[in-house]
């Protein structure tokens, strides 16, 4: 594991215990209503997870505020306390279409699998399954709207493409990937060591054979490592947060990618394309002229940081 130690005016076991610290932080904190301060247990799925909001913030918000502590900022001043984070305006629809689209094309199998489904409705039924009359857009467009007002209200649904997805990115991208290469840890270093731990440290069943919860953690915590992985190398990348928090939601709503169906072989062909196409592209649309302004004079762990 290579560094260079204080390179960026952080020590390196400093920058190393914090991290660990705001990991396992984020992580206990979600069970102290019960476990320490002993409050009565929620009376409901929608109180429950509010009580993990709140402690989520909580956790996320201490951590923000020891990373500017420990971070050789130039001043407090909220321009270069977010700009520390990647939390930025500028270059804003780049950090969003960008990184979007290269997610996107590895889930080109499902894709390829929701129109083969389509297609096949239309087989079989003689008929579009969509009306392509004026009346029929104004039923898609209302459908979609009761749909994104469904979403308001579901606290599922905040949780998978809101909560979770921001303190994940802030935490655990925007503080320690901060603080790592402020340490002197060269960046793909860092992108192998801050992964999601909060999935690491959680379980992640409770299913009765052992056999098969095995498997099942096995599975998820590879693709949380792989996602992990991706989404620091996106921050580190662009040094803008909003990357790796776009692909996080997006990935969230799509779920795993398709590799295979029994119904078409043609889904396999578009995931090993995406594929092939998301490794052509990764380097060229991740590049950091694309998402900053200048290269030159940065003290600290951005390459075009404007804080130190």
């Amino acid at each position: 594991m290579e560094v260079n130690s204080g390179a960026g005016g952080v020590s390196v076991p400093v920058a190393v215990v914090a991290c660990i610290a705001m990991a396992i932080f984020y992580v206990a904190i979600l069970y102290s209503p019960t476990l320490i301060l002993r409050l009565p247990p929620p009376d409901s799925f929608k109180s429950f997870m509010i009580r993990r909001f709140v402690c989520a913030g909580i956790s996320t918000v201490v951590s923000l505020l020891v990373c500017a502590f420990i971070l050789p900022l130039k001043s407090w001043r909220m321009p270069y306390l977010f700009s520390a984070y990647g939390i930025r305006l500028h270059h804003m629809w780049e950090a969003v279409i960008f990184p979007l689209f290269l997610t996107s094309l590895m889930y080109t199998g499902s894709f390829v699998l929701k129109i083969f489904s389509i297609w096949s409705s239309w087989a079989e039924h003689g008929d579009l399954p969509i009306d392509l009359s004026l009346h029929g857009l104004k039923s898609v467009i209302q459908n979609l709207i009761n749909w994104m007002l469904s979403l308001v209200y579901n606290i599922s649904a905040w949780r998978m493409y809101i909560v979770g997805p921001l303190t994940e990115e802030l935490v655990f991208r925007a503080c320690m990937i901060s603080l790592l290469l402020c340490g002197g840890f060269k960046p793909y270093t860092v992108i192998l060591l801050s992964l999601s731990l909060n999935h690491l440290l959680s379980p992640t069943c409770n299913d009765s054979s052992l056999l098969k919860a095995s498997m099942v953690a096995g599975f998820q915590l590879g693709y949380t490592m792989i996602f992990g992985s991706y989404a620091s190398f996106l921050f580190v990348r662009t040094a803008h947060i909003t990357a790796p928090l776009v692909s996080h939601m997006f990935c969230n709503f799509m779920g795993l990618p398709a590799f295979f169906s029994p119904r078409t072989g043609l889904v396999s062909v578009g995931f090993v394309a995406g594929a092939i196409s998301f490794v052509y592209l990764l380097f060229p649309l991740t590049s950091p002229a694309l998402y900053n302004d200048r290269t030159d004079d940065c003290k600290c762990w951005q390459i075009y940081c404007v804080w130190s």
